[in-house]
């Protein structure tokens, strides 16, 4: 619910149990007053006014701009014609509408009227320029969402060189900064660190996220657990270049995040304007687990579009063929692969990187999407006959961001990949970056996708992206527009994923970039899943997918049963271990299942109809971290929202015979079936008080990486 008074003045925005507020003050600067727990007192108390040299250094400003007294680290840089970086934002109008606003070529949440409300408010700066704030309330969800639409209303140009999607300013200093960084394979760790006087941030200057920190961070009390404290969690709906930071002051803590300004300039002519990426808010003071579950719920209900938003719709067990084959196949060899996975219950199969023409290592062919017929003698369309013949849907792999110096399509169309005249191009991982700001770029590469998918009945498409963005200048753009490129590049990818999505309703579309250096928002509103990391081993997953679910459900979790040693890793974990860990994800395989026994193949048919039988709950229900990761091991349950039922997984030395407490588990009597391998259950009743008191026994393993997975129904009788 969007209050706003007779005046025009106060804004509050209500959900179903935080509130956010706003004021205009008498300079017609819009304040930030309050977000937190819900409150309907609607009392204005505006922060006092200092010494009028000083005071805007001390504001708790809505939209802070630079060059006229906050001398806080600036986010918000216009550039006027006569070289002044310096806005002066007053208020003008304000509007409630019902319904939460959208932005045109960029991803955000959605949600109809009553779901949704938007408040829309406009402030102008006298030299030439208006931001139009937007504030998008979905209630259910404690979600709050910002973006602005900045438009030069002057006579002559204006360049952006620096637009957040949001900033928050806090009064408390004793806070924490929590982030999710990494590396590839190690993707999304949680650090969390005490906020220190001056500038602490993370972002991307690679073209898209990366691997290294992720566009999601949070801000929470010192006593903040799992279960109390409170929390100010962010996630930017975007997939390039970004920058999260936190200011300590003496006025407080500025929290924002928005587009990184390096290689940021954008020319807006008079009339036109730039519209910024979403940042979607959730503040809880029930600690990390409030805040991430209602992300969950927000991201499963108002972000997530078409076929698969549906989560009781079954999501196919798969198979991809890359760490069974790797480049080196034939048809015979998919095929029997095909054949093993049918006996192990799967019902797609996937073929990764290696089936177009010349494509027998990495350093050849991106950008000739047409098969290898010395691989595949009948084609794509051949094999996928074969496949379906089996009993199985199938699916493939495709890179279309990138290009090969060594193929067809560079040497017709050189011109297509970003490089910088006069200097030599950085071929990463033997690849360059397709020029996705151009739409005759994108135009070839959607010619080759339908023609692929228009073949044959192609079920699911894993679109890859394995390198960051080097040499950035298109050819298409004059010099002074060479700093819109990385967003251009941005909104080429939106483009080209929406006309997929748009002409291929049914297709289920996995995003995917070097394992997870592209996983966020944005993202997701595109396809349903995201390859979690390239790092499959049981132990590292713990941590990823711990990481992961602060800000993303499980349900978009791409996690797949692997083979031991783990081909990153090393390391060998008990079969147990590895199920629970890609149990929680969108389940499937990733290994040789020739190599398995009938026995062994059998086994994990089981395993895959635990899944299919219980998939629905894994993708709606709710998360709660039991154990955090913390090297050795860690326990998690996924409970029905009526706790009617529940999955509780259990992993390394936390089975040590002790109990866990469930939170979930309340009344009458569970019926408990324990998973000890894919055929073998032991089956017990569990009093839920006593599960919620006292906890669930767990039993005391003993191995490399030992694993427990137990389901939990209440019972009929209860």
């Amino acid at each position: 619910m969007i209050v706003c008074e007779p005046s025009g003045h106060f804004f509050a925005l209500h959900t179903a149990h935080t509130t956010y507020q706003m004021a205009v003050d008498e300079q017609g600067h819009l304040l930030h007053l309050y977000y937190g727990p819900r409150t309907d007192a609607s009392a204005v108390v505006l922060p006092p006014h200092k010494d009028p040299g000083c005071w805007p250094n001390l504001l708790p400003q809505e939209w802070p701009a630079p060059g006229l007294g906050d001398h806080r680290a600036p986010f918000f840089e216009p550039e006027f014609a006569d070289g002044t970086i310096a806005a002066d934002l007053c208020f003008e109008s304000a509007e409630v509408r019902p319904g939460k606003y959208s932005l045109p070529g960029l991803p955000a949440f959605w949600a109809q009227d009553p779901q949704g409300e938007t408040l829309s408010i406009t402030l102008t700066d006298a030299a030439g320029l208006t931001v139009q704030l937007l504030y998008g309330v979905i209630a259910d969800c404690d979600l709050i969402t910002r973006a602005a639409v900045i438009q030069n209303t002057g006579s002559a140009p204006l360049t952006l060189r620096g637009v957040p999607s949001f900033s928050l300013d806090l009064p408390r200093k004793d806070l924490d900064f929590l982030t999710l960084d990494g590396d590839w394979a190690y993707e999304r760790t949680p650090h969390r660190t005490p906020l220190r006087p001056g500038v602490q941030s993370v972002g991307s200057v690679c073209g898209i996220p990366n691997h290294f920190h992720n566009p999601a961070a949070l801000l929470c009390t010192p006593d903040a657990t799992e279960t109390s404290g409170e929390c100010w969690g962010m996630a930017l709906v975007y997939s390039g270049n970004f920058r999260i930071q936190a200011e300590q002051s003496n006025a407080g803590v500025r929290f924002a995040a928005g587009i990184e300004p390096y290689h940021f300039a954008w020319i807006l002519a008079p009339g036109e304007s730039f519209t910024t990426p979403e940042a979607a808010l959730v503040y809880s003071n029930s600690g990390l687990g409030g805040m991430s579950r209602c992300f969950h719920t927000a991201i499963r209900e108002h972000l997530i579009r078409g076929k698969y938003r549906d989560m009781s719709l079954k999501r196919p067990v798969l198979i991809n063929s890359w760490e069974a084959c790797y480049f080196t196949f034939d048809e015979e060899k998919l095929l029997a692969l095909a054949r093993a996975a049918k006996q192990s219950g799967v019902d797609l199969f996937v073929l990764d990187d290696g089936w177009f023409k010349g494509r027998n290592d990495d350093t050849t062919s991106l950008g000739d999407w047409a098969a290898d017929t010395a691989k595949l003698p009948g084609g794509v369309d051949g094999l996928c006959r074969k496949i379906n013949d089996l009993g199985l849907d199938f699916g493939i792999w495709v890179e279309p961001e990138a290009i090969s110096p060594d193929s067809e399509l560079f040497r017709a169309h050189s011109d297509w990949a970003l490089q910088i005249p006069g200097r030599a191009t950085l071929p990463i991982r033997h690849q360059y970056t397709l020029d996705f700001s151009r739409d005759d770029v994108r135009e070839g590469i959607w010619q080759q996708l339908t023609a692929l998918l228009d073949s044959c009945p192609i079920r699911y498409l894993k679109w890859d992206m394995n390198r960051s963005l080097a040499n950035v200048y298109s050819a298409a753009l004059p010099a002074a527009r060479q700093g819109e490129v990385y967003h251009r590049y941005v909104l080429g990818v939106y483009d080209l994923q929406q006309r997929l999505i748009d002409r291929y309703p049914d297709l289920l579309l996995e995003n995917c970039a070097g394992g997870g250096a592209r996983f966020d928002c944005g993202m997701l509103y595109y396809s349903p899943q995201i390859w979690t990391s390239d790092n499959t081993d049981a132990l590292s997953r713990l941590t990823i997918q711990y990481g992961t679910s602060l800000f993303y459900p499980p349900c978009t979790m791409g996690a797949h049963y692997s083979a031991v040693p783990n081909h990153v890793t090393g390391h060998v974990s008990d079969p147990q271990a590895r199920m629970a860990a890609a149990l929680s994800g969108t389940f499937g395989y990733e290994l040789d299942l020739t190599a398995y026994s009938q026995d062994q193949r059998a086994e994990l048919r089981e395993w895959s109809a635990f899944y299919q039988e219980h998939g629905a709950l894994i993708r709606s229900g709710t998360l709660y971290r039991l154990c955090p990761p913390d090297g050795f091991g860690s326990a998690w349950a996924i409970a029905a929202p009526d706790s009617s039922q529940a999955i509780v997984f259990a992993v390394g030395a936390v089975l040590d015979g002790r109990s866990l407490p469930l939170p979930f588990a309340a009344q009458g009597c569970y019926e408990a079936e324990i998973r000890q391998t894919g055929a073998e259950t032991s089956r017990c009743v569990q009093d839920g008080e006593a599960l919620r008191a006292h906890g669930l026994p767990l039993p005391n393993l003993h191995s490399t990486l030992p694993g427990y997975i137990c389901y939990l129904k209440r019972s009929s009788h209860s």
